[in-house]
């Protein structure tokens, strides 16, 4: 196996002290939603009219209640730095790998909360919440950040109407702009911007391009753009783009983040790719198994993503101090059955099966071998080794899309200006893969050594604030540039 010539960062070393403030707010999230839905269940009950009905919302609550006491008394452990424990859950193989991974930890004497490496210690958690809702009847495909995740995806609908938008004038100019490739090259930067919500500029300069529109965006433009690229800490959008001209008819995929907003603009991004580029002709989409790192794509997410974008009713109605166009929904509505299309002929595929609950494992399963790596303790660069029914199925990609998963580099200390290739490890040169990262975490690669070291001086915190993103691309054993 690959071994990092830095070592991993542990929970104390991350910035916020993950374990003193992150994670002890995650967990009484947790809590605080189950107290509401038990309270919820107890008003079912005593307006029951079946008894059936009142069995199982008492069922519930009984079992939620032994998951509040598992929670808290997790909390309490944490809080204390006492030692992981093995997890316990008969029907996941995963969790063989992360007690084996446990007991190595234990024999190191790294195997308490304090002192775990992060990447271990946070997977850990994940796995350990979620064992504790799979092995009740009642709970076992509950997700405890799903209506978090639903409630900010809702407070995005300006801007989700807005690409909509956006997206019906590029259809109405589908042949011309597949005519220049000039304009495809700036729509396509733009794009990948907003895949790190980066697009400051008025969205109506991605429609109805003339020559004059793309000198405005290249040239007069210079200051959206200066501004955008203070936030860019390494910009290989170029690369990346030339690549995808090599492509045809290709197929992508993207590993997915998080839900909501940005699995939205990842929908956006992919449809553009497919339908107004040559190169293109199929997106997949990776999921996480399990609810994971709070706001990650789960499949339930992917399908429930555009079923709420078709359902009228999704978005609150819009306040005394809105305005909204009501063609702005048709537009919504337009683009989201294009999607469903996409989805039922295939163009559009989830690397498992679209109706997979949470925690779909099993033994002899293809689709979860194709999935369930994402959610290990590994790094990615032990994809080959440990997940080569995987590995594989994106080396016949024409382009592997990861979005801001710090799992590529292994959660590190690598210096900042370790070059992109060297710190994924083998995994370069295993397929052409553009990481594509805003810096919510300690780990940050790529970058050149005057700019990290300037930054390290007028900003401590400029590899966690969120303010700063990363376009990494690599093909072959280089980096592309």
């Amino acid at each position: 196996m690959f071994q990092s010539p830095y070592p991993p960062y542990d929970p104390i070393e991350k910035s916020g002290q993950t374990v003193v403030k992150r994670w002890p707010v995650i967990i009484t999230g947790i809590i605080d939603r189950l107290c509401r839905i038990n309270h919820d269940l107890t008003l079912e009950i005593q307006q029951a009219l079946q008894p059936a009905s009142l069995l199982d919302a008492q069922a519930k609550i009984t079992e939620s209640k032994g998951i509040i006491e598992q929670i808290s008394k997790l909390k309490y452990h944490m809080g204390r730095d006492h030692p992981l424990e093995p997890l316990v859950d008969d029907t996941d193989p995963m969790i063989k790998t992360y007690n084996e991974e446990l007991e190595l930890l234990a024999a190191q004497g790294k195997n308490t909360w304090f002192t775990a490496p992060w990447l271990y210690a946070e997977c850990y958690l994940y796995y350990l919440l979620r064992s504790l809702f799979s092995k009740t009847q009642h709970w076992r495909e509950f997700d405890p950040f799903f209506s978090q995740k639903t409630d900010m995806f809702k407070q995005s609908r300006v801007a989700i109407l807005q690409l909509a938008k956006t997206m019906k004038e590029l259809e109405v100019d589908h042949d011309m702009i597949q005519t220049d490739p000039s304009k495809l090259a700036v729509l396509f930067k733009e794009m990948i911007q907003m895949c790190l919500c980066l697009f400051s500029q008025d969205l109506s300069l991605l429609t109805h391009l003339t020559q004059s529109d793309i000198e405005h965006l290249q040239t007069v433009g210079k200051d959206a753009q200066t501004a955008r690229k203070e936030f860019i800490l390494r910009d290989d959008q170029e690369a990346a783009w030339k690549h995808l001209e090599t492509l045809h008819n290709s197929r992508i995929d993207f590993v997915l983040d998080n839900a909501g907003f940005e699995l939205f603009t990842d929908f956006v991004f992919a449809d553009f790719l497919v339908s107004h580029t040559p190169f293109v002709s199929s997106v997949v989409f990776h999921p996480k198994l399990i609810p994971w790192f709070v706001s990650d794509v789960t499949p339930p997410d992917f399908s429930v993503t555009i079923s709420s974008l078709l359902d009228p009713s999704f978005f609150p109605p819009p306040t005394a101090d809105e305005t909204v166009n009501p063609s702005l929904y048709s537009d919504l509505f337009h683009m989201v059955s294009r999607w469903q299309k996409y989805v039922d002929d295939g163009t559009f595929k989830l690397s498992v099966p679209l109706n997979t609950p949470l925690g779909a494992f099993r033994l002899d399963s293809t689709d979860s071998n194709l999935a369930d790596f994402w959610t290990s303790p590994y790094p990615y660069w032990d994809m080959e080794s440990r997940a080569p029914l995987l590995w594989k199925s994106l080396s016949e990609s024409g382009l592997v899309i990861f979005k801001g998963d710090l799992k590529l580099t292994g959660d590190v200390k690598w210096p900042a200006w370790t070059p992109f290739n060297q710190a994924v490890g083998p995994l370069a040169g295993s397929f052409p893969l553009l990481s594509l990262r805003t810096n919510k975490a300690d780990v940050v690669v790529g970058v050149d050594k005057d700019i990290a070291q300037r930054l390290d001086q007028s900003d401590e915190k400029w590899r966690v604030n969120g303010r700063c993103v990363s376009f990494l691309p690599s093909e072959g054993n280089t980096e592309l540039r």
